[in-house]
């Protein structure tokens, strides 16, 4: 497959789902796989993500930013991951950013809630699968 076109199918996929795969290490070395809401994406280049300062993950992207992110579509046996790093925000355009009605179940003091933060995902390399297909694309 062409890397143009892997790349056009991926940014369908990232486009079309809400619901992708974090992963991150943990303070002995092992990898940490967890679900989590795409809240917006850029392109292929940035996901943006919204969660608990107080949560685990936290900790770990504190201490290794290196992390990936897959999409995937099980009927049609689409699969993208995207290898980057992540930025921990909790400045307040980056939570007024990401904000949503219903957020204050949550975050009861609001958007500046110290519990609130986003998480800005950067890609640097995407492996795209289809079927028995793959690409390897630098972004």
């Amino acid at each position: 497959m062409k890397n143009e076109k892997a790349m056009e199918e991926a940014q369908s996929l990232v486009d079309r789902t809400s619901i992708c795969m974090l992963g991150s290490i943990d303070n002995v070395g092992y990898p940490n796989i967890r679900a989590m809401i795409k809240m917006e994406n850029e392109g292929l280049h940035t996901i943006w993500f919204s969660t608990n300062t107080s949560s685990r993950k936290i900790s770990q992207l504190r201490s290794n930013q290196k992390t990936c992110v897959y999409f995937v579509d099980l009927e049609k046996w689409i699969g993208l991951m995207l290898i980057g790093t992540i930025e921990i925000l909790q400045d307040t355009e980056s939570r007024k950013h990401l904000w949503q009605d219903g957020f204050e179940k949550y975050y009861p003091a609001g958007v500046n809630d110290p519990d609130y933060s986003v998480l800005r995902f950067t890609a640097r390399s995407g492996k795209y699968y289809h079927a028995l297909t793959h690409a390897t694309f630098e972004l």
